[in-house]
């Protein structure tokens, strides 16, 4: 057993403090590090959207993606060769800004959340809309893949 005096462990403490405040640094520095690779995928797909590239959009998705939209339940497959293509149109026509996207990993699932405006003309149609996305993405060969979308959008109110 080790005896400490007063005037020891007062000079081991501030030793002490430093040493849990870099230990409590290190898992936010690492939960930054996840997070940011999470909205960087969930960027690169909306990117892959509005340039036109299904490659890129389809090799995000799991193959066992839910995609949520426009009250339908897609699988891959059917979002592939339905909304995907009017997904691109719309992404490459009508500029969308983000708010701050939120994101919470657990494990190898994170989700990220974040609402949008959407302004602009779509064919002859005026947009302006709010949306609400929530992407759920698993970690995959060291990366992320997206599991499930859930998108939603109702028209801005007009001041």
């Amino acid at each position: 057993m080790i005896r400490m005096n007063r005037r020891d462990s007062l000079n081991v403490a501030p030793l002490l403090l430093a040493l849990s405040l870099l230990a409590g640094a290190a898992a936010p520095l690492h939960a930054q590090s996840v997070d940011s690779e999470v909205v960087a995928t969930v960027d690169a797909f909306h990117r892959a959207l509005a340039s036109g590239d299904s490659t890129a959009a389809l090799s995000l998705l799991a193959e066992d993606v839910t995609i949520l939209e426009s009250g339908g339940i897609e699988d891959k497959s059917h979002y592939r060769s339905g909304h995907l293509a009017g997904d691109m149109r719309f992404a490459a026509a009508v500029p969308r800004e983000r708010g701050q996207i939120q994101v919470r990993v657990v494990g190898d699932v994170a989700w990220a959340w974040s609402t949008n405006v959407a302004r602009g003309t779509m064919g002859d149609r005026e947009v302006n809309s709010q949306g609400a996305e929530l992407v759920v993405l698993g970690r995959a060969d060291g990366g992320w893949l997206i599991r499930a979308i859930h998108w939603s959008s109702r028209q801005l109110r007009q001041p």
